[in-house]
């Protein structure tokens, strides 16, 4: 049963994703909003709910600390896995020049971050500070979309409310793919004696990045990497301001000293990494994507030897 679990979160996760790719492009081309503009807003937001959960359900469970591991580790996430796995697929175009903006938010959040987390306690009024730098952000973001062209795409165009249907309803079939998929998969490890240790490292840190993931392999295939890009620009600046704001002003949140090193300068240099990418070749190619995958890799077999 386990297995079959196992795959029907498989199916749920790229289902949801052909899905909710579909919506979000008919939505951007109703409103004449363009794919990176959704990517970054619907589809990045939207794919950080389990994030979200995750944070507000520790801080709850009066151990909010969880937090700030799991916003950390998907960030660095976003960038090492999933933009180096959508590079193996496609060549993923990074123009810097209508992107600047976003760049420079997602490096100033996790610089911002990692001044909070330096002062051993994020509190309250820096929770809310996120919080309105997020609304202050998503208000940029749309206010710069007024006015852009549709999106070009050969599928013919959808009433709004069934786009916007679709995008919600992909939505739902990620999170309950993920969902599966995490539980089944740390199920299937414990019985092959993994460590719950390696579990939490690898499977459930990953698993709250599967929606990312799943969208941006889709999107890619599809030919939208404009959106799998805003997904992951969108959805580090959402796990910074909004999940971490949400969590903090909820509870302050205590630092362990172990994320102020290694944790914050390697989520630090994969945003940097990706800058460089678009400054230079302006794409991430598949020699690229195999280099953001091995440091990947690294990163995970250092956390497990840890």
């Amino acid at each position: 049963m386990t297995y079959v679990l196992f795959l029907l979160g498989l199916v749920g996760l790229f289902l949801g994703g052909e899905v909710l790719i579909r919506g979000a492009v008919g939505v951007a081309r109703r409103f004449h909003v363009p794919p990176l503009i959704i990517g970054l807003t619907i589809v990045g937001f939207g794919t950080s709910t389990p994030e979200l959960l995750v944070g507000l359900q520790a801080a709850l469970a009066g151990a909010p600390a969880l937090a700030i591991g799991n916003v950390i580790g998907s960030n660095i996430a976003n960038i090492l896995l999933i933009l180096g796995s959508s590079a193996l697929i496609a060549a993923v175009p990074l123009p810097l020049p209508t992107m600047r903006r976003d760049f420079a938010v997602m490096i100033g959040a996790t610089l911002v971050l990692w001044l909070m987390l330096a002062g051993g306690t994020v509190t309250r009024t820096e929770g809310l500070f996120l919080v309105a730098a997020l609304g202050a952000y998503l208000w940029l973001c749309l206010r710069n979309a007024a006015g852009s062209e549709p999106p070009a795409t050969e599928e013919p165009p959808r009433p709004v409310w069934q786009s916007v249907a679709m995008a919600l309803g992909g939505l739902v079939i990620l999170m309950i793919g993920a969902r599966l998929l995490v539980d089944s998969s740390t199920e299937i490890a414990r019985a092959f004696g993994v460590s719950e240790a390696v579990i939490g490292l690898t499977i459930v840190a990953i698993g709250t990045s599967l929606p990312e993931l799943a969208t941006a392999i889709i999107a890619a295939l599809r030919g939208h990497s404009e959106i799998a890009v805003g997904n992951i620009l969108g959805s580090n600046v959402f796990n910074i301001f909004g999940i971490l704001g949400v969590t903090a002003t909820v509870t302050p949140i205590p630092v362990e000293p172990r994320f102020v090193g290694l944790d914050m300068a390697l989520a630090l240099a994969a945003a940097l990494a990706m800058l460089g990418f678009a400054a230079l070749p302006g794409r991430v190619g598949r020699a690229g994507g195999v280099a953001l995958l091995a440091a990947y890799a690294g990163y995970i077999g250092l956390m497990s030897a840890g």
